[in-house]
């Protein structure tokens, strides 16, 4: 019971070491990709947790227009709009550009291609389709039911390399069908062409029509390319994902869109805020499993002086036959060390199984990978916690080895 007391209580502060460190790290790696993020004007925080991280929620929208200069701004390598608002059996359909699944070119599918027209789709590595099946997007965003919408399909055409992030779960689109889709249309010389029109010369995006406006669609006919979906005043978006050519384009870039209707925020630095939050969970999650410990300790000490107290006849017949006091000293003092030896080492093990437990879960939720490890740091933190129990152990030995024989025997 001892055993088992010590390796619960040094599992827990191990866990939650591991556990803290594993998100840090595996957030971190999730938003390397995402240079600057720009946005309408609100929360930072949501901001990318939606663009980033694929957490379902409503975002304002900021003017279509913002598209425009960004992408014909000289210090932008690519800027690359997300659109949200469908799922397939909970997965997000995220509406971007091919630039951003090739990440500038850089990047190439381990499968398949990029979509080169708006009926096709890339899926992410833990998506479980194949090459050709078709993907009939449900309105609404992941997690929250709706209707299926008939007017567009998509084909899988190629599937993205694993990341460790919840793109893997995502099915990227042209964000030209998500407008079209949800009747949205922005302002262009082409013409939606519809199941009613077979032979005429199928169009590019963008379309026709007032910027923002809602059309009645019917089954749509893809054209054979897609085209830019910038143009000045189409329809609002939730987020860009903007490339500059150099770190100090990015800096300006951000300074740039942190006025007026927009936010431009690295992802790095509202990382950085969540980190401190996390940081003050994990202080009082220490200050919690170190006054467990504490508890254990005094526990220990309880059943130790018990289970001396039995033993003090045993004690005084070796004294009495000559042991020496420094034998009697540590006799007690190994025993009680090898017991709390133990329950460190299997608190260790525990600790490990309980976090990778946790981050499994917790990656199933997500989609981002939480690389859990243990580090010297973690075999410092037990090697301090035998430091302080070959203390405490020291003092039922130091009683033992005070007591005379005669006393012992009388006990």
């Amino acid at each position: 019971m001892i055993v088992l007391l010590i390796a619960l209580a040094t599992a827990l502060g191990i866990a939650v070491n591991l556990q803290e460190r594993a998100l840090r790290l595996g957030s971190a790696r999730a938003a390397d990709r995402f240079d600057l993020v720009v946005g309408a004007a609100g929360s930072e925080t949501q901001l990318v947790l939606s663009a980033v991280f694929l957490q379902a929620s409503p975002l304002p929208l900021m003017p279509g227009s913002v598209l425009k200069g960004l992408s014909e701004d000289p210090r932008v390598a690519w800027a690359a709009p997300v659109g949200f608002g469908d799922n397939f059996e909970g997965m997000p359909i995220v509406g971007t550009t091919a630039e951003f699944v090739t990440d500038g070119g850089r990047l190439k599918p381990s499968e398949g291609r990029a979509f080169t027209a708006f009926d096709e789709a890339v899926i992410g590595a833990r998506v479980r389709l194949s090459m050709g099946d078709v993907v009939k997007p449900m309105h609404g965003l992941a997690g929250m039911s709706g209707h299926t919408h008939t007017e567009l399909s998509y084909r899988v055409v190629g599937r993205m390399p694993a990341t460790g992030t919840p793109w893997d779960r995502a099915i990227l689109v042209p964000i030209e069908a998500v407008w079209l889709i949800h009747g949205l249309k922005p302002h262009g010389d082409g013409a939606a062409a519809s199941h009613d029109d077979h032979d005429a010369p199928a169009p590019t995006m963008p379309f026709t029509g007032s910027p923002g406006e809602r059309i009645d669609l019917k089954p749509i006919v893809p054209p054979d390319h897609i085209g830019p979906p910038w143009a000045e005043g189409g329809p609002g978006l939730p987020a860009i994902i903007v490339k500059g050519k150099t770190i100090a384009d990015a800096y300006r870039l951000r300074n740039a869109y942190r006025q007026g209707a927009t936010v431009g925020v690295f992802p790095a630095e509202v990382l950085t805020r969540l980190y401190g939050t996390l940081g003050d969970a994990r202080l009082v999650l220490s200050a919690i499993a170190i006054g467990t410990e504490a508890l254990v300790a005094a526990a220990v000490m309880l059943v130790t002086a018990v289970h001396l107290s039995q033993r003090r006849r045993q004690i005084g017949a070796l004294r009495a036959l000559g042991a020496p006091r420094a034998a009697i000293f540590a006799i007690v003092w190994i025993e009680i060390m090898v017991l709390i030896g133990i329950g460190v080492a299997a608190g260790v093990g525990i600790g490990f199984a309980a976090a990778k437990m946790m981050a499994g879960l917790f990656t199933q939720a997500s989609g981002i990978a939480l690389p859990v490890d243990l580090t010297g740091a973690d075999l410092g933190f037990a090697g301090l916690l035998l430091a302080v129990a070959a203390l405490v152990a020291a003092i039922p030995a130091f009683l033992a080895y005070r007591e005379s024989p005669a006393a012992a025997l009388r006990g």
